[in-house]
């Protein structure tokens, strides 16, 4: 089919006006992604930690949606502020309870090997040990209210000498991480790779 030249002219105005449209939606979209670090706060859920940002043009969450997932952490915190893998569970509650899901339909463990395992010490044993309190125990005790799990591999505790007593009253040591996520597997958890 040939075009005349009215219709080479509609055709043309037609695909400037969709890109025009296009460019719009983007710079849209690029101020509302650039919000910048003051959109982050705490809370729904968790309030003095878990920093997160609402997205309006993300897909919607379903607020039935039911979450059982395992996240693994081995590096030891910088000692001066909750752990960042801690807070990363504060973070995923506190996002998904904004979105609308029931804060019971979200289930979360962390398992801890290595030196990380340092971070889950009691006060006493942190202040024994660093000369300082446990910077993650305000974090460790918030997300025991929100069932979160938090266990620790036993190989580490015995390479590292800690002792059952040392650990915060949440944390449950296992056989070993690997243990640790075997079970959790074969339990449903998915692993989030962050």
């Amino acid at each position: 089919m040939l075009l005349s030249p009215t219709n080479i002219t509609r055709h043309k105005t037609r695909k400037v006006s969709v890109v025009g449209a296009a460019l719009a939606a983007l710079v849209m979209f690029s101020n509302a992604a650039l919000a910048g670090k003051d959109s982050f706060n705490t809370g729904p859920a968790i309030t003095q930690f878990g920093e997160n940002a609402a997205v309006p043009f993300a897909l919607a969450v379903d607020a039935n949606q039911r979450f059982q997932i395992a996240y693994d952490m081995v590096k030891q915190g910088d000692g001066e502020t909750a752990h960042k893998k801690l807070n990363m569970l504060a973070r995923f509650i506190n996002m998904h309870v904004a979105a609308g899901v029931d804060k019971d339909n979200i289930r979360l463990a962390m398992v801890v090997h290595g030196k990380a395992a340092f971070d889950l010490l009691n006060d006493k044993a942190y202040q024994a040990k660093f000369g300082k309190p446990n910077p993650s125990a305000a974090l460790l005790d918030e997300l025991a209210k929100f069932n979160v799990d938090v266990y620790l591999c036993g190989q580490s505790a015995i390479a590292l000498d800690i002792a059952p007593e040392a650990l915060h009253n949440s944390v449950k040591v296992t056989l070993s991480a690997m243990t640790a996520h075997a079970n959790l597997q074969q339990q449903g958890y998915t692993v989030n790779p962050f």
